[in-house]
């Protein structure tokens, strides 16, 4: 069975029960939907993290993400371009420290 490579872009945002979050995590879905086809949100997921004092931070995530068309060595530029402006967009529309853009190679079997 051959398989397809694919670049899969993972965004991690924190789960508050805020208009903003909500939002842009409904952006994001649309965003994934329209122009990928597609996207899988996995909700409350806990999460841990070291914050810019050095305190340890627990939180609660939902994890966002979908497979690029796009093969990952050749498009690396693009892909990069593209999650660079997610984490950009996630800053500008919430008030976290710590937002994580994941993207890693996987394969499709077809």
């Amino acid at each position: 069975m051959p398989l397809s490579e694919k670049a899969r872009i993972e965004v991690y945002l924190p789960d508050l029960p805020r208009a903003a979050y909500q939002d842009l995590l409904s952006a994001l879905t649309q965003e994934f939907t329209y122009t990928f086809g597609g996207c899988t949100i996995i909700r409350g997921l806990d999460g841990s993290y070291l914050s810019q004092s050095g305190l340890p931070i627990q939180d609660r995530i939902n994890l966002i993400y979908m497979d690029t068309p796009y093969t990952f060595a050749e498009n690396f530029d693009v892909v990069s371009t593209y999650a660079d402006k997610l984490k950009n967009a996630a800053f500008a529309a919430l008030a976290e420290e710590a937002i994580l853009v994941v993207v890693s190679q996987v394969f499709h079997a077809e």
